[in-house]
């Protein structure tokens, strides 16, 4: 694993090193707690920035896999019941023809996770190895020694950077674990309203008749519990990247969702409603075909309209005045 994960540790070590070099050079204390959360909130930006062409792709694919579900839900009625091998096969065939058709990719939507892991667990062992590589005089990678002992010495609150709720160190215990705690609810909190944000403004109603909403539905309330369980054993500097890569997803996922929402979602509604409040068509068509749709919904309406019955004295009262 430190031979898979050495490339990863020299790249967390290079850009902490360089953006504690730039906060350094501007005249903030180099073993500051501040001035190393900010090196680790630069790494994170630099990651994130990296990752934007998968978070693209991965809304891309996610629009796709929404826009299966119909034909989805058809495949399994159509297979419904069948377990033998060929008929196994030729479903999965199948799907494999719909995510082609649609270039869609179920995986897609881990990428950014997934792409990210590395990134985590480099810095994971980085913060781990501070306290030994102090101790002995040595440096981890980039950072030489000087840097490393700077970051041995940074604490927020009297709280060191590498310190965990198990594990405080010899710094003040109660900042540590308090820190720590704010941070795993904040984690937890947004990963929650990620998710949320996703299924409930950015899938049209018949995606959410699916097995894929249903499938969301539990990772709502999954993916902020295994935060929560696993953030007592992330050091203080890990909690900090990962709830600054969280507020990134969603301001990221706001944006999105709000000016490119998936067809037929209520955030597409909402989206709709702002432009017509501008006086601009829906989204997808222009000012010509949207006003040709209003007059052939009035024409439409006014054929439909029932003539009002009339009294035969209020009729012979017409019949005189067109005489």
């Amino acid at each position: 694993m430190d031979i898979i994960l050495w490339p990863f540790k020299w790249i967390v070590s290079a850009i902490l090193w360089a953006f504690h070099e730039l906060f350094t050079v501007i005249g903030m204390d180099a073993a500051s707690g501040v001035t190393w959360i900010l090196a680790i909130i630069g790494l994170t930006i630099v990651m994130r920035t990296l990752t934007i062409p998968l978070f693209v792709k991965q809304i891309k694919s996610m629009r796709g896999m929404q826009e299966l579900q119909p034909e989805m839900a058809k495949l399994q009625a159509k297979y419904k019941g069948k377990t033998d091998q060929l008929s196994r096969q030729a479903m999965a065939q199948e799907q494999m023809e719909l995510y082609r058709k649609t270039g869609s990719n179920p995986l897609a939507s881990c990428l950014p996770i997934i792409v990210q892991m590395p990134i985590f667990f480099g810095l994971f062992q980085v913060l781990n190895g501070v306290p030994n590589a102090a101790a002995n005089n040595e440096g981890i990678l980039v950072l030489g020694n000087d840097k490393v002992e700077q970051f041995n010495d940074a604490s927020i609150f009297g709280a060191p950077l590498f310190s965990t709720m198990l594990r405080p160190g010899d710094g003040n215990h109660f900042a540590t674990i308090l820190i720590a705690a704010i941070m795993v609810v904040l984690m937890s909190a947004t990963q929650f309203y990620i998710t949320k944000q996703l299924s409930a403004k950015n899938m049209s109603d018949a995606a959410k008749q699916s097995p894929m909403y249903r499938q969301q539905q539990i990772m709502l309330y999954v993916l902020p519990l295994v935060f929560a369980i696993s953030g007592i054993n992330f050091p203080l500097g890990v909690l900090v990247y990962w709830t600054v890569s969280n507020f990134w997803s969603l301001g990221q996922q706001f944006w999105v969702i709000r000016n490119n929402p998936t067809p037929g979602s209520q955030a597409e509604r909402e989206l709709n409603e702002r432009r017509a409040e501008k006086g601009l068509p829906p989204v997808g068509k222009t000012k010509e075909e949207h006003d040709q749709e209003i007059e052939a919904a009035r024409e439409r309406a006014a054929r439909g309209q029932r003539q009002q019955p009339m009294g035969k004295k209020r009729q012979k009262q017409q019949n005189k005045k067109k005489n």
